[in-house]
């Protein structure tokens, strides 16, 4: 029977950590058992290149962890959180030096598109006023919506692909092209069904919340979760490699943050041949190739806008970015891939020596890449920062398979947790009524391979903790 714990928590990512929060909100007793010497998962910050620089090994950018239903109702804050804001949520420039800005004031965002300002207003305008009717039912599994209307309205704008949507609304390519900067995170052909959607949601949350990120590293929201969870009586063991459940404290249920693939390498549980099999077949999505560099000075961008945006999205014309993002897909690449670049230390110094800088960045490369792509990356950042590579003081590396060393969850360096197209949307790692629950009913799943799937807002966790309390403290809810 079991004993010292209620539940158990197998990984520190912040869905882990989310799902472990709130069974101990709950009065529950839980662990949280991390096979790294340092919890976090992919949000964690090291210095990576020269003494004193702090970089984020993964996530850099937390847009969707201020506007979390869950997070952002949690007192982080007294555990030393900061959020920075800059100026500009995100910008994207253009091969002339010019660039577009996304501010958190929709309409001068919109005054910037010449004839398509009416038409962005019109796009955007419902979805910033009804983002709080939309947030939860968004941010959860497939079921009946709490406010239906404007969630089919969304659904109608975000089920199209990104190249329909934009057709449809925009003339100018420009605009096209900026909207394209936030589509292109859902690491999809943006030719594909709902590749409209994820740059619906982001450009929604940055005229909402804007895009912030932690002062002094991504490293420093890991932390304060976890402060939050100690304090609520939560405990966390580290180096702890789990690989058989009968290894673990007895428990009522079993949380794995973990997707698919490495959880049917966990033995003793009690999963059907079917089972099995369906999740053999769980898809994962592109990698990623990652850089970091220690600058002598910020990244010399000619547009001004991209100066004041912590995120500046690279890609000149729409036909590159569609071909970058097509290309990945059928195992190849091209040499004017779609960058996305993020800077913090001109809006937070905590992160270098006195006078220096940080960058991070990355391209969506062919699931399990080994090629290195440092040269192509930083080509395409020269074109919108003439002078950029003479700044270089030192650069990191990780290509797909150092990023799945670093995190065993970035499978082939999908840092998604799974491919995220309409096969997999909601129905997340398999069509069922329950994503999150498995054949052993002491087992759950609350990986971002469950809906509703990557980024930093635990709402994976949350939504597996709420299953694990209705199926074995009903009387508790």
């Amino acid at each position: 029977m079991p004993g010292k714990y209620d539940a158990i928590i197998i990984g520190s990512g912040s869905n882990g950590i989310a799902a472990a929060i709130r069974l101990q909100q709950k009065g529950l007793q839980t662990a949280i058992f991390e096979q790294a010497a340092t919890p976090g998962g992919a949000t964690r910050t090291r210095e990576l290149t020269l003494p004193g620089f702090k970089h984020d090994v993964g996530s850099a950018i937390l847009p969707l962890g201020l506007a979390s239903p869950f997070f952002r109702d949690l007192p982080l804050q007294d555990y030393g959180l900061e959020w920075i804001y800059p100026e500009v949520a995100y910008a994207h420039p253009f091969d002339d030096g010019t660039a577009f800005a996304c501010y958190k004031d929709l309409a001068k965002t919109a005054s910037q598109l010449g004839e398509d300002e009416r038409a962005y207003l019109k796009l955007f305008k419902p979805l910033v006023r009804d983002w709080d009717k939309l947030n939860n039912d968004l941010l959860g599994p497939l079921g009946i919506p709490e406010h239906p209307w404007p969630f089919m309205k969304f659904g109608m704008k975000a089920m199209p692909s990104a190249r329909m949507l934009v057709d449809h609304y925009f003339k100018n390519d420009r605009t096209k092209v900026f909207f394209y900067g936030s589509a292109a995170h859902s690491t999809l052909p943006l030719t594909n069904i709902a590749s409209a959607s994820f740059g619906l949601v982001l450009s929604t949350s940055a005229h909402k919340y804007n895009w912030p990120f932690p002062k002094g590293g991504a490293g420093n929201f890991t932390a304060a979760l976890l402060d939050h969870y100690r304090e609520l009586g939560g405990e966390l063991v580290l180096n702890q490699l789990v690989s058989d459940v009968r290894d673990l404290p007895n428990a009522y249920a079993y949380l794995f943050d973990l997707t698919p693939r490495q959880l049917l390498e966990i033995k003793g549980l009690n999963f059907s041949s079917l089972y099995r099999k369906r999740m053999e077949f769980y898809k994962y999505g592109a990698g990623v190739f990652k850089m970091d560099w220690a600058l002598s000075e910020p990244i010399p961008f000619k547009s001004e806008k991209c100066r004041k945006a912590a995120t500046v999205h690279i890609g000149f014309t729409k036909e590159e970015i569609e071909n970058s993002e097509k290309e990945i897909h059928q195992k190849n690449t091209t040499d004017t891939p779609f960058v996305l670049v993020a800077q913090h230390t001109p809006f937070d110094s905590s992160r270098a020596p006195e006078g220096k800088h940080t960058a991070w960045a990355y391209i969506h490369v062919p699931n399990g890449s080994t090629t290195d792509f440092s040269e192509v990356i930083e080509n395409q950042i020269e074109r919108a920062a003439p002078g950029f590579k003479e700044t270089i003081l030192a650069r990191s590396k990780m290509n797909t398979h150092d990023l799945q060393r670093f995190n065993p969850n970035l499978v082939g360096g999908d840092i998604n947790g799974g491919k995220q197209d309409i096969t997999q949307l909601f129905t997340r790692p398999i069509a069922k009524l329950s994503p999150y629950s498995t054949p052993d009913p002491r087992a759950y799943i609350c990986s971002s391979s469950t809906p509703p799937g990557g980024g930093v807002h635990g709402m994976c966790g949350f939504h597996a903790s709420e299953k694990v309390l209705k199926d074995h403290f009903r009387d508790l809810n």
